[in-house]
């Protein structure tokens, strides 16, 4: 069985490996029972968040990592997959900056992350 940790870097690289930027992992342990890890990250439209749900879907599906529920499909501005622990939040980038979770988390330390594509970090290229 994997950790809760390794759930949540998973998913950052499946979000990752669709482009996603402004990938961030928030260590929430200590400050909440809602889940140990939130995952956030951004998507340039909506087909790209729906792209990146099933990505990382897909990735943690093949560690036997399935989703107790799944939210947001349907629009498609902000999805939210939930693996207990570990919740999942993939947002466009208008959505992501009115909902403010990273300021909101704002406590909460991120997790240093290896990914490969460098505007996982900086955000979209202009």
């Amino acid at each position: 069985m994997l950790s809760t940790l390794k759930i949540a870097q998973l998913a950052a690289e499946a979000a990752d490996s669709k482009k996603s930027f402004d990938i961030l992992v928030l260590d929430l342990r200590g400050l909440t029972s809602i889940a140990d890890y939130f995952v956030i990250c951004s998507a340039s439209n909506t087909t790209q968040v729906g792209a990146i749900a099933d990505g990382i879907d897909h990735a943690l599906s093949q560690e036997r990592c399935r989703p107790s529920h799944i939210e947001g499909m349907a629009s498609s501005t902000w999805v939210l997959m939930d693996y207990g622990d570990v919740v999942v939040h993939i947002f466009d980038e208008q959505a992501r900056s009115y909902y403010g979770l990273d300021k909101l988390w704002g406590d909460a330390p991120s997790i240093r992350l290896k990914l490969t594509t460098p505007a996982a970090v900086k955000g979209p290229k202009t």
